[in-house]
């Protein structure tokens, strides 16, 4: 991967430079197909949900007393000592943690990092209020996507769309204990739908291609090994679900543009028959949740 660090660095930039919550020039959305090296267009939020985006004066908005604060992490062992000293160079994560916090008000500090763990992963921490990228998980689907016959170069850029959906699903769960958000399902879902919500209505083209790279990595890795009875008792939902769930967000955004996901038999015709409907109401409970603790 190392002739790829600049292409890498720049994916990197563009994951972690938010509008919101973790952006290319529209172009022609005519024929647009679900396939693993297409680059789908931005999708802008429905009409419907614009009077949600507006302030009203009943929403009371709430007091700002925290940041998003990166926290300075040691340097990483030679298999990542490059991505590890670009990310740091370019201050990646202090620009990332500058959009956030002017955007959206916080009830004390959480941290950001981005380093090597030891470990493929990605999580939120209630003991310290963190949320971590681990190189390894960035390593771990630049495999995947190499394994499933992509370039090096497409395997890079496809990492790091993946990339950006867990950072977001990692938001998630941060403002959901921050915010004491109700949930009233499972939370790991409530977190995919914050990414995809996010992904799909502020991020356009790289956040639509994020949500297809997510839903590619679940596909192929639920290939690879039968779901065991640990599996199933996690609390995450299988990959194969978070595929379906995923690919339902994309087309339920806008149906005519993404048809071809139902038509070559990617989601079932039963599952996207609801997928506007559902689509919806994700958007216009997470913009009615979040509305309080929004900036602007």
């Amino acid at each position: 991967m190392r002739h790829n660090l600049t292409n890498l660095c720049l994916a990197m930039a563009a994951l972690l430079l938010v509008t919101g919550c973790f952006c290319r020039s529209q172009r022609d959305t005519s024929g647009t197909r679900y396939d693993v090296n297409s680059e789908p267009p931005a999708v802008k939020p429905s009409p419907e949900n614009e009077s949600q985006t507006s302030p009203s004066s009943r929403i009371v908005r709430k007091e700002d007393r925290g940041d998003f604060v990166v926290e300075t992490t040691s340097s990483a062992t030679s298999r990542f000592r490059e991505i590890d000293g670009r990310v740091r160079a370019e201050k990646l994560l202090e620009r990332a943690a500058d959009r956030l916090n002017r955007s959206l008000a916080l009830p004390y500090n959480i941290l950001l990092r981005a380093r090597e763990c030891g470990e493929q992963n990605a999580f939120y921490s209630s003991k310290d209020r963190s949320i971590t990228i681990c190189y390894e998980l960035m390593d771990r689907f630049h495999r995947t996507f190499k394994g499933a016959g992509a370039t090096d170069e497409k395997a890079t850029e496809r990492m790091f769309d993946a990339i950006r959906f867990v950072f977001l699903h990692e938001i998630g769960h941060a403002l959901i204990e921050a915010y004491d958000l109700p949930i009233t399902a499972n939370e790991e879902d409530a977190a995919d739908r914050l990414s995809a919500f996010v992904n799909l209505t502020e991020l356009g083209e790289d956040g639509v291609r994020a949500v297809f790279a997510a839903a590619d990595a679940f596909a192929i890795e639920s290939k690879q090994a039968k779901p065991s009875k640990r599996s199933l008792a996690e609390e995450h939902l299988l990959q194969e679900q978070r595929f379906y769930n995923s690919l339902c967000m994309i087309y339920g955004s806008d149906p005519d543009k993404y048809s071809n996901i139902v038509s070559d038999g990617y989601l079932p015709q039963e599952r996207a028959s609801r997928c506007e409907r559902e689509f919806r109401r994700t958007v216009d409970s997470w913009m009615r949740l979040l509305e309080p603790w929004r900036k602007s």
